[in-house]
């Protein structure tokens, strides 16, 4: 559909703000919800379009929108008024509320029609509401998503009252060609745009919306994002190539330095070769953190003596601006190497007594208290899952030790990472080494889980030692609102005891746990609230995972209390479900719970008796039932540590017929209280016999 046939009414929409430099790492984030944002209030005003495109640089957001219509349908409006009966009084003339209602109408009675439903007459007022012009609605469409935008703390500048995320400097509102009349931001919609701040800094007359992005091009402005992002992405990766490496590209700071620059130049630049000797990680995160630098790397993944900045103008002489970069660098990694070599003066030992001035949180003490917390948990838990427990007592003890170095409080994302090379300084086994670091895996969704039996046994117990610390103290996390991160902690737990397959119970750890932290707890419910916390991390991982509400309910609700446990029942739920009896046996499942939940008389049921089955459908479900419960008791894995859940199951689903046919020629409550009490027995047995899995009842 093209704007330019005057046969089809509609036009492009072009809306342009522009404004002092944005925050360059929330740009795409201010991007996108500005676009969300215009589309939103065109179809709250049921205005149809073809196309919407969003732009941003560092000095505008901008929308783009094709096809849209010129004005909205018109509507048809029905309002209904009182019955019909209310209508006349004893005379017959029009009851004051009829012409109340006519009059707001703006009509006179006669006018009104009548309305003829099940429930009675109506009088109803019917018009056609003419459709207003998109230009009028266009205005308030831009604040409505301005004001909506993600800005945590907006800004006044000057005398100007309006606030924004930065001081606005222009605005282009132009639908087809011809400037929509408004004032937003205190700026007047205009077709003036502006250009590269140093290379086109002189206004200049926006032709089109179709013609926006060619004429920014020409003034060395790239408008739309994902196509400069994409330009720095194969610049920094070619430039690389030249130095036999490759690019070490952060996607995090790919973002950026795109929300940075408008016209990306890639320059490579170097430094001396001895600041290899310090810990490429600290190289790295000086480069990425402070300069906003793409460190190179080679083959083996080990940094070069390179870097590449990208430029945000084309310099006639960019050996100067490689000079100038490598001019401010060089401090930056003299800063690394000397923190380095200075804490490398002190053992992690000594690095960790100012800890004991630290506070961890002021109910549960210092973080050097927190360390020895840990040292013993992770012992006990390196002891239960077959690691080596002095390991991991030396691990937890040191794990937080890194923090009060030099480097780490000038780096604190190497916290950690530096805890490793100190420790390897210092002739720590390597596994304990290692655990410093693992301590904090997983760091995010589908991270590494640490690789050691000392860094899980670690970064387990630093995660219980919070949970239950917090928690224990009422501080759960609320909405959005988790300062102490529990929820990664608890998903982190989960996700290395069943990843690894360890042995481990939730309910044993929070007692070792809160033992350790004697009369500090204060909740006296945080033993539930633990628990409820960690099971309900299960529903959002496995969610994501692809399992199904039902399967996690199923397996939620026999409350097993540890995680590889659960994971296994989770497989087995979810291979039973696919057999062709499992939809039978849930809905029987669920019978047989709502019939057993509806006895009155609450006192156990007696032992079954064989001599008080009647029917052959009894007995033969009976028989099978026992024959189940004897097999399972002597089933597991092959190593006989674990329940084989999904052959369990697969099993049961042979019970589908004997079930059918117990529902279909048995009768449960007779009047014989013995043979009732006998068959809820029997039902009982049968309810259990799964429920020893999941409870199935709940499969849909």
């Amino acid at each position: 559909m093209s704007a330019s046939n005057e046969n089809i009414r509609c036009k492009d929409l072009l809306i342009e703000l522009g404004t002092e430099e944005l925050p360059p790492k929330a740009l795409k984030k201010l991007m996108l919800a500005f676009t969300d944002g215009i589309k939103a209030g065109i179809d709250h005003h049921n205005l149809t379009f073809e196309t919407i495109t969003p732009y941003a640089t560092p000095r505008r957001l901008a929308v783009k929108v094709t096809g849209l219509v010129l004005q909205q349908q018109d509507k048809s409006v029905e309002r209904k008024g009182p019955a019909v009966k209310a209508a006349r009084d004893a005379e017959g003339n029009p009851s004051k509320a009829a012409e109340g209602f006519a009059r707001s109408c703006g009509v006179s009675f006669e006018e009104l029609e009548t309305l003829e439903t099940k429930k009675g007459a109506w009088l109803i007022y019917r018009s056609i509401q003419a459709g207003k012009q998109t230009a009028e609605l266009i205005p308030g469409i831009i604040e409505q998503s301005l004001n909506k935008l993600p800005i945590p703390k907006r800004m006044t500048w000057g005398a100007h009252k309006d606030a924004f995320v930065r001081p606005v400097h222009w605005l282009v509102v132009l639908f087809g060609n011809d400037i929509v009349d408004c004032t937003i931001l205190g700026k007047t919609a205009s077709n003036q745009s502006r250009g590269h701040r140093f290379h086109s800094p002189n206004g200049f007359v926006i032709e089109s919306a179709e013609s926006y992005e060619q004429q920014l091009s020409e003034r060395y402005v790239i408008a739309d994002y994902d196509l400069r992002k994409k330009q720095i992405q194969d610049g920094v990766e070619a430039i690389a190539k030249t130095s036999s490496g490759q690019a070490s590209i952060d996607s995090d700071l790919l973002d950026e330095v795109t929300g940075l620059v408008e016209w990306p130049i890639p320059l490579m630049g170097n430094f001396e070769d001895a600041f290899l000797q310090v810990p490429q990680q600290a190289l790295i995160s000086a480069m990425q953190e402070h300069q906003k630098y793409f460190p190179v790397l080679n083959d083996n993944g080990k940094i070069l003596p390179h870097f590449i900045t990208v430029a945000n103008i084309e310099s006639n002489d960019p050996a100067q601006v490689i000079e100038g970069n490598e001019r401010v660098i060089r401090p930056r990694l003299a800063d690394a190497r000397f923190f380095f070599e200075t804490d490398k003066k002190k053992s992690l030992e000594q690095h960790n007594e100012p800890l004991a001035k630290v506070v961890f949180e002021a109910q549960l003490g210092t973080l050097l208290e927190k360390s020895e917390r840990v040292s013993q948990l992770a012992k006990t838990i390196a002891e239960k899952i077959g690691g080596n427990p002095i390991w991991a007592e030396r691990a937890g003890l040191l794990c937080k030790a890194d923090l009060s170095t030099e480097m780490v409080g000038e780096f604190p994302d190497l916290q950690g990472i530096m805890g490793t090379y100190y420790a390897n300084n210092d002739g720590e086994p390597e596994e304990v080494g290692l655990a410093l670091n693992e301590q904090y895996q997983p760091r995010f969704s589908g991270d590494e889980l640490p690789s050691t039996l000392t860094g899980a046994s670690v970064a387990i117990a630093d995660k219980i030692d919070s949970l239950v610390g917090i928690l224990g103290i009422g501080k759960k996390p609320t909405g959005d609102k988790d300062p102490y991160a529990l929820r990664r902690a608890a998903l982190g737990v989960l996700r290395i005891i069943i990843g690894k397959k360890l042995p481990l119970d939730l309910v044993d750890l929070f007692e070792q746990s809160a033992s350790l932290y004697g009369d500090k707890l204060s909740n006296a419910d945080v033993k539930k609230d633990y628990l409820d916390f960690l099971q309900g991390r299960y529903m959002a991982w496995f969610q994501e995972e692809g399992v199904s509400t039902d399967i996690i309910k199923a397996v939620l609700g026999i409350n097993t209390t540890a995680p590889l446990d659960f994971y296994q029942r989770i497989q087995a739920v979810k291979s039973f479900k696919k057999l062709p009896a499992s939809e039978a046996l849930a809905a029987a499942n669920k019978r047989v719970g709502n019939i057993l939940n509806k006895r009155e008389d609450k006192t156990p049921l007696p032992a079954i008796s064989e001599e008080l089955f009647d029917a052959d459908e009894e007995k033969l479900l009976s028989s099978i039932i026992t024959e189940k419960a004897a097999a399972f008791d002597n089933s597991g894995d092959a190593d006989n540590t674990q329940p084989n859940y999904k052959n369990k199951l697969a099993s049961l689903a042979e019970l589908k017929e004997p079930v059918d046919a117990f529902f279909d020629n048995v009768m449960v409550n007779v009047e014989d209280e013995a043979v009732k009490n006998n068959r809820l027995a029997l039902l009982q047995q049968l309810h259990h016999l799964f429920l020893e899995i999941a409870d199935i009842s709940v499969l849909q």
